[in-house]
């Protein structure tokens, strides 16, 4: 069959998916710009590609899983893998990234008196490519998972379809543990190779703060959240559902704390002799 058709195809069949790429390519070109985009997107798409070619045959670093080729003609697979599988990998850890700046980045200097919507960040160039934001970032990209892989294992429930299994399900609701091992794999191979990139290309044109530019990146991390939980309590799975919901709560509180916005100082006025 021809590419392009499939290509078509595939995003028919999965528009969600690609709703959220384009998230992610409009909230990273805010954020980062195109230089820096195209090497993020790159750099994990061709990591969890290359990680899930190699689970599937041996089981290293998700541990054992298979798809079953239920829509072979109805999507593009590269090498029995589906295109859209590997390409989620890009925007979530773009999200997990973001997430983790929103934590971790400095606080800008203001005016004593100035108010703001969101607290103003800098967007530090060794804050951003810290050890903090490096382990942050890889748990919170794991972390998701652990939302959105139990509700893909039913996809036959909803639109996704039965595509994978697992030979050996684990307890997790179904899903090994070794498979968000490979999803934190996945995150640290990319950002090694990503954060020398970063520190090498010229400044991005972004002008600090860039809090509201950071916060399209977050809001596409609880986007993607918001959708798969959306579809646990949907396929009846509610015990599910609260267990993902009650685990991200935590992360969302400090979040929004973090980024509250910063209060008018009050100063004491002088009064003179």
């Amino acid at each position: 069959m021809d590419v392009f058709d499939l290509v078509i195809k595939t995003v028919v069949l999965r528009p969600y998916v690609f709703l959220f790429l384009a998230a992610f390519l409009f909230s990273a070109i805010q954020l980062i710009g195109w230089p820096r985009t195209w090497r993020f997107w790159l750099i994990s798409w061709f990591t969890a590609f290359i990680c899930e070619f190699s689970s599937t045959r041996t089981g290293i670093p998700f541990g054992w899983y298979f798809y079953n080729g239920s829509t072979v003609g109805q999507e593009l697979y590269f090498f029995d893998v589906p295109f859209m599988d590997s390409i989620s990998f890009s925007f979530l850890l773009f999200a997990s990234y973001c997430v983790a700046l929103g934590l971790r980045l400095p606080r800008e200097s203001s005016s004593p008196t100035a108010a703001h919507v969101l607290t103003p960040l800098r967007f530090d160039l060794n804050a951003r490519t810290s050890w903090a934001v490096y382990g942050l970032t890889a748990f919170l990209f794991a972390f998701i998972d652990m939302v959105i892989d139990p509700v893909a294992l039913r996809g036959d429930r909803w639109f996704l379809g039965k595509i994978y299994y697992y030979p050996d399900p684990g307890w997790h609701f179904g899903v090994p543990m070794a498979n968000y091992i490979g999803w934190t794999v996945v995150g640290l191979l990319s950002l090694a190779m990503y954060f020398p990139v970063d520190r090498r290309l010229s400044p991005p044109s972004p002008p600090d703060p860039i809090t509201l530019r950071l916060a399209l990146g977050i809001g596409l991390y609880y986007g993607v959240l918001a959708f798969n939980l959306g579809m646990t309590f949907w396929i009846g799975e509610t015990f599910m559902g609260m267990s993902g919901l009650l685990m991200h709560l935590p992360i969302l509180a400090l979040l929004l704390v973090r980024l509250a916005g910063v209060q008018p100082s009050h100063h004491t006025e002088r009064t003179s002799a």
